[in-house]
């Protein structure tokens, strides 16, 4: 499909809000690393942080599926390849502009946003075991044997469109930027919003009661506040994204309703990427260096019974670092 008309302003507003949003989650995403490697290096001396950095790989993994979303997100939009790739790949044809939007599809929506999702949901079920998991193969495990499957059949969907004549399934569209030259524009099929609102919604129902057990043991209201937050950002965000990618079927990618939708199910995700990064990796990493640094000290703290009383429990230990 082939449009003679130029990129609205508007429309490139929004790419540049999209390109600020990613930055930042890449910078935060960058300051979790470093929290995270900080932590591994300190627990090699402070015997207190070694059982709540067991679980350092997880987090890496979480931090790593972040960014890796992030940089695919720059794929789509047309002012970052016009700027950043364009002018290293000059002959990047239209066909390869079109495939590109493709690839965009299947690692966005069918690996790395689902493979953050699940992560950051065993990070919240570790929580609530007595014991943290020592066994990092089994975490990456699941989230392979959660992804995969979605990723193939986003690739099925994508590339070889067997339902195109009966559901809208363009992946793309072609326009004149007003420049002189031709570019595309990423659009998301039909079939590839249905496969991502199922999983959508079968993880949020995962997630509502993963949530629902944590409460029931967590007994520090600072704790109780963040899981609330947490729960709150996710359990909205992702019908909102759901919504905004059935609704972006209804509108092509150069039109400025699309732009708007488009940008609401960005920020979605970009919401549920920050909680995770915030609640789930910096504060309790956070938290446990201060709490290390605090057992060094040989004079008994007035909170130690209750300090006793929550590790018994299990969640406060590993989700404050405490």
């Amino acid at each position: 499909m082939l449009f003679t008309l130029s990129l609205p302003l508007l429309n490139s507003a929004f790419d540049l809000i999209t390109v600020i949003f990613i930055s930042g989650l890449i910078i935060l995403s960058v300051l979790s690393l470093c929290f995270i490697f900080h932590l591994r290096f300190k627990s090699k001396s402070i015997t207190h942080l070694q059982g709540f950095n067991s679980l350092w790989t997880v987090r890496f993994l979480l931090v790593l599926f972040i960014f890796l979303w992030s940089i695919t997100e720059l794929l789509r939009l047309p002012f970052f390849r016009r700027k950043y790739l364009y002018p290293f790949v000059p002959s990047f044809s239209i066909s390869q502009q079109a495939n590109l939007c493709k690839v965009h599809i299947v690692l966005s929506l069918g690996f790395f946003e689902p493979a953050f999702l699940v992560t950051l949901l065993f990070l919240l079920n570790a929580s609530i075991k007595r014991k943290t998991p020592n066994n990092d193969k089994w975490a990456i495990t699941s989230v392979l044997l959660t992804c995969l499957p979605v990723a193939t059949l986003q690739a099925l969907l994508i590339f070889f469109a067997p339902f195109k004549n009966r559901v809208p399934a363009e992946s793309s569209v072609v326009l004149n930027d007003g420049y002189g030259f031709e570019t595309v524009l990423c659009a998301y099929p039909f079939l590839s919003s249905v496969l991502f609102a199922v999983f959508g919604v079968a993880y949020s129902s995962w997630f509502l009661f993963s949530c629902w057990r944590v409460l029931l043991l967590v007994i520090n209201k600072g704790l109780r506040v963040r899981i609330y937050v947490l729960a709150s950002i996710v359990l909205v965000a992702i019908p909102l994204q759901i919504v905004s990618l059935g609704f972006s079927v209804l509108w092509s990618p150069h039109q400025e309703v699309y732009g708007v939708v488009s940008l609401v199910g960005f920020l979605a995700a970009f919401g549920c990427a920050t909680a995770g990064e915030g609640i789930l990796v910096i504060k309790p990493i956070s938290d446990a260096l201060d709490a290390g640094g605090n057992c060094c000290v040989s004079t008994p703290q007035p909170g130690a019974r209750q300090s006793e009383e929550t590790e018994e429990s299990g969640v406060v230990v590993r989700l404050e670092g405490g």
